[in-house]
Parts: C-alpha cells; sequence; structure tokens
C-alpha cells in the first residue's frame, strides 16, 4: 500500500470547511484510492479484516457504523458493486474525508456517508432498513487505557461518541430480522462483546479469533457474525495468522485480502 502526502480543503454542509492534511493510500494495485488523515485516525489491519469476513448476497443494503474515512465502505463497494453500502460517521472532518473518497472513487451509484451519530439512529436511518451491519467500534471504555491527545483519535479509541454498547444497540436498530451483524474487537473482550450482542436480539454464529502469527500465545482481535433473532448454535473458525512469524511477512490467507474479488479463506 503506497501514499502521497496533500492538503484537502473540506467545504461540507454541517460545519465550516477545513483544511486538514492527508495521505492517498492504495488498495488493489491502485485500482481504489483511500484518503485519510496523516495526523489523525487511520485505519489498520482490523478494517481490512472486518471488509472481507463476508460475501454478501448481491443487491442487498449494507451499513457500515462508525466508517471513519470510510475504508471499510470501499472496500465492500470495490469487491461488490451490486451492493449498496451507506457509512455512518459522526466526526465532522473524517465524514467530509469518506465523502470525497466516495466521489474520488466514482462509487456514487453503490456508495453513500451519512453524517450521523450512532446514540440518534432515528435521525438517520429507519428501523430494520438493512440486510448487513459492519462494525470496528473503540476498544476502550472512557478512562481505561492510553488516552491519545489527538482528538480523532481519542473518539475513534475511547468510546468518546459511543460505547460498546451504543454501537450494539445502533446495530440491532439499523439490522432487519435474521439479518447479518459482523464486528471485530478486541479479543480480550469478546465476552463483553457477545453478551451485549445477545442482549440485543443479535445472536452470535461464526467467530473467528485473530493472531498475530502462529506461535502467538494469545489473540488480537476477535470477528464475531450475528444474526437478528438467530438459532443457537456458533461456528468458531480455526486461527487465523495475520504474519508468518514475529517480524515477519504478511501470512498468505493475509494476502488474499489485498487480491480483487477475494473473500474470507474459508476451510
Amino acid at each position: 500500500m503506497a501514499g502521497q502526502l496533500l492538503r484537502l480543503r473540506e467545504e461540507t454542509d454541517i460545519g465550516a470547511a477545513s483544511l486538514v492534511t492527508v495521505s492517498a493510500d492504495t488498495l488493489f494495485h491502485g485500482q481504489l484510492i483511500c484518503h485519510q488523515p496523516v495526523a489523525g485516525y487511520r485505519f489498520s489491519v482490523d478494517s481490512i479484516l472486518l471488509a472481507h469476513f463476508l460475501q454478501p448476497a448481491a443487491g442487498i443494503k449494507a451499513l457500515d457504523l462508525g466508517c471513519g474515512c470510510g475504508i471499510v465502505s470501499l472496500i465492500l463497494a470495490y469487491r461488490c458493486p451490486d451492493v449498496l453500502v451507506c457509512g455512518l460517521e459522526v466526526q465532522e472532518e473524517l465524514f467530509a474525508i469518506a465523502r470525497r473518497n466516495v466521489e474520488y472513487n466514482s462509487m456514487l451509484v453503490n456508495m453513500q456517508v451519512m453524517h450521523g451519530d450512532v446514540r440518534a439512529m432515528a435521525k438517520s436511518v429507519s428501523p430494520e432498513s438493512f440486510d448487513l451491519v459492519l462494525c470496528n467500534p473503540p476498544y476502550f471504555s472512557p478512562g481505561r487505557g492510553r488516552l491519545n491527545q489527538q482528538s480523532q483519535v481519542a473518539q475513534a479509541r475511547h468510546a468518546q461518541s459511543g460505547s460498546l454498547e451504543d454501537f450494539i444497540a445502533a446495530a440491532a436498530f439499523a439490522v432487519k430480522n435474521k439479518g447479518k451483524v459482523v464486528f471485530v474487537f478486541a479479543a480480550s473482550g469478546q465476552a463483553q462483546l457477545q453478551e451485549l450482542m445477545l442482549a440485543k436480539g443479535l445472536t452470535p454464529k461464526e467467530l473467528q479469533i485473530i493472531y498475530s502469527f502462529p506461535e502467538d500465545c494469545q489473540g488480537r482481535l476477535v470477528l464475531v457474525k450475528a444474526i437478528k433473532n438467530g438459532g443457537v448454535g456458533c461456528r468458531v473458525l480455526p486461527p487465523f495468522y495475520i504474519y508468518t512469524a514475529s517480524g515477519g511477512n504478511y501470512s498468505k490467507p493475509m494476502q488474499q485480502l489485498y487480491k480483487e474479488g477475494r473473500c474470507w479463506p474459508r476451510c
């Protein structure tokens, strides 16, 4: 993934224009360009994993909660041009950058970005209006973990714009009955994640633990697919390794996620 620096001046409907230094990072051999702040919140491997975990059926509507610069939505819209993807973001600068990414990548037909708050979903979307909801929520509660002094990063990582429960409640509000919800979260918090999902009628049906490399002694991330009002039973997938070894290159399954048309490596 290569990048170059440039300055963007964004005039939005929700506030004054802002001047932000961004990088233009490429995916899929330059076919997809993602602008993101240089000094603010930048996407990482968890977004890549989330965007590839499912292969959506043609014609569905998908919602990306807390979409940031729009990276998960961009990948999904690129991989699945017959899926309508909507991103929801509360931070004005990130919303403006995400909207620019839609235009820059000529995705106005199958992707849109909305400015809205997960704590007030009824102001942005109708209930049970999406077939699929994706979310990469903040991993830390306020007061836990070292607080980043950069406002964008602090809001994205420390639940300052909504708690994990808020994001799960938003997903349950937006997804249709029997629709799918996918979250990526810190593996150490999976018990809390699944407990809150169940409390909102989202039944975990598939669980994937992500390890840094084969010798890693503990999982780092977890991907959970849930079904709204789904039946009992949850499939636990084989371990997924990001790297071949400590300090090594990307594993072959991880490399596949950067190739066109690829989806999650299933056993």
